[in-house]
Order: C-alpha cells, then sequence, then structure tokens
C-alpha cells in the first residue's frame, strides 16, 4: 500500500471527501442502535485531534494552497511522491497542455482503471488486488498497477482465483466515466478511448499541481 495511516486524514483537514465515499468521516451518516433506533452522526469536516472541532483553519498561503491540491491529487490516486513525480515529468515531455496529460496518465494507470471501472470499491482495495494477481489484462495476468492500459484492452477480474471480488464487483452500481464500458456478469471493463479532460473527475485543480512542481 503507497498510502499509510488514517485514509481520511486529508478528508478531514479539507473538510470534504476526497474519493466521495460514503463511510467518510466528513459526512454524516445514519447510524442504528441495537434496539432499533436510529440516528445521525455529526460530520467530522475538521481536522483529526482534540481541538479539531473549535480550531479555526488558517487561511493558506499561496504555496500552502498549491500544496494541498498537489497532496489531494495524490491521495486521490494513492501515489507516492516518488510516483506522482515520474508521472509529471513524463507528462512534461513532449506538445499539449501538461495537466490534461497528467491526468490522462493517471486515469490510464490499471490500479485506475480497476477502481473506475467499478471492479473494486475504492482504489485501495484495487491496488490490492492487482498486486495479488486477481486482475487480468486481455485476458492475461498483470501485477504492476501503474501498468499502462491502452483504448480497446479489457481489463477484468479472474474470477477463478478470486471468485469472492468477482461478486462483490457485480454488487457495485458507482456510475462509470465516459471512456469506460462495464459488463457486470462477466466483471471486466473496456476502455473505449483516451479519457478527455471533462471527462475526469477528481476534485481536484490540476493547474495548480503543475504550478507546484514548476515553481
Amino acid at each position: 500500500m503507497t498510502m499509510k495511516g488514517p485514509k481520511h486524514t486529508l478528508c478531514r483537514r479539507i473538510g470534504q471527501c476526497i474519493w466521495g465515499l460514503p463511510n467518510c468521516p466528513t459526512n454524516s451518516r445514519v447510524i442504528k442502535s441495537r434496539e432499533g433506533g436510529e440516528s445521525t452522526s455529526t460530520p467530522k469536516a475538521y481536522p483529526a485531534g482534540q481541538h479539531g472541532p473549535t480550531k479555526r483553519r488558517n487561511k493558506l498561503s499561496t504555496y500552502g494552497e498549491l500544496l494541498l491540491e498537489k497532496q489531494k491529487l495524490r491521495t486521490f490516486y494513492n501515489l507516492s511522491e516518488h510516483q506522482l513525480q515520474f508521472i509529471y515529468k513524463k507528462a512534461k515531455q513532449g506538445q499539449g497542455i501538461t495537466g490534461d496529460k497528467l491526468l490522462r496518465l493517471l486515469e490510464m494507470r490499471l490500479v485506475t482503471v480497476v477502481y473506475r471501472g467499478g471492479l473494486t470499491s475504492t482504489i485501495f482495495a484495487a491496488r490490492q488486488a492487482v498486486s495479488h494477481r486477481h486482475i487480468l489484462v486481455d485476458g492475461k495476468i498483470v501485477d504492476r498497477a501503474s501498468f499502462v492500459v491502452k483504448p480497446g484492452q479489457v481489463v477484468s477480474i479472474s474470477s477463478e482465483r478470486s471468485p469472492m471480488l468477482s461478486t462483490i464487483a457485480k454488487g457495485i452500481d458507482a456510475p462509470l466515466p465516459a471512456y469506460l464500458q462495464k459488463d457486470k456478469e462477466e466483471c471486466k471493463v473496456t476502455v473505449t478511448h483516451e479519457p478527455l479532460p471533462e471527462e475526469i473527475n477528481s476534485n481536484v485543480t490540476i493547474s495548480r499541481v503543475v504550478e507546484y512542481y514548476a515553481r
């Protein structure tokens, strides 16, 4: 795993859920008691720690805002700093807008396609599925999260190696981005085309990430 420690620490710091997950502490949730009653939990949209609920959020400097967007991008795609820097340098090469190319490279990583395609419910589960050799690309096992999937390729779950993962994938109803097509019964996802910038939803201002690395 690339992420270490509590997964929602940054969510609480910025006051919103990075992945849009319903179990994020920044969201209110309905809690059922043993007696059958229900209550709504209070969203923890404040930093972790004993002074979190009462501590005022300090206004970020320009550098702080850029750093926060970079951290959000890292967290969303579950990347180490070294991995993100490597992908950014690759995005800088050649013609085209660096931010658009950076997002495209991130979206075409195998681990992202598995997550975005609804084969797993989280990016963390997607990385685990790939590293444990449960994911196929065009019928062949690929265990590298950074593997770049190309348009026309089919990503699927090895039902023989992981019938439980297949069962979970069939129950995931998350909306798909326009560049992916899912066959729910076969537990496979086809990349129909390279993602356009407007088709990628990462809740990150990518221009600020580029500005951070271009300092």
